[in-house]
C-alpha cells in the first residue's frame, strides 16, 4: 500500500490566492480598462471579433492570452450591457 503524501508548497505555485484575486477586482473596478482593452472593446462592439483577437495577439504575445483577455471583455461588455 502507498502512503499519502501531503501536497508540497511547490504543486500550488502559480495557484491564484482569494485575497489576491480580491485585490485584483478591485484595482480593475477603480482602474477601468486599458488603452488596449477599450480598443479590443471596441472592435467587438462592432463584431470583429478576429480582429480583436489579432489584436490582442500583437499586444499580449500569445494566442491563449489573446483569447482569454478578449472573452475577458466580452464578458465586461456583456456585464454593461445588462
Amino acid at each position: 500500500t502507498k502512503k499519502a503524501k501531503k501536497a508540497s508548497p511547490s504543486s500550488r505555485k502559480g495557484r491564484l490566492a482569494n485575497r489576491v484575486k480580491l485585490v485584483r477586482e478591485i484595482v480593475k473596478e477603480v482602474a477601468g480598462m486599458a488603452p488596449y482593452e477599450k480598443r479590443i472593446a471596441e472592435l467587438l462592439r462592432i463584431g470583429k471579433d478576429k480582429r480583436a483577437l489579432k489584436y490582442a495577439k500583437n499586444k499580449l504575445g500569445t494566442h491563449i492570452r489573446a483569447k482569454r483577455k478578449r472573452e475577458e471583455v466580452a464578458e465586461i461588455l456583456r456585464k454593461t450591457r445588462k
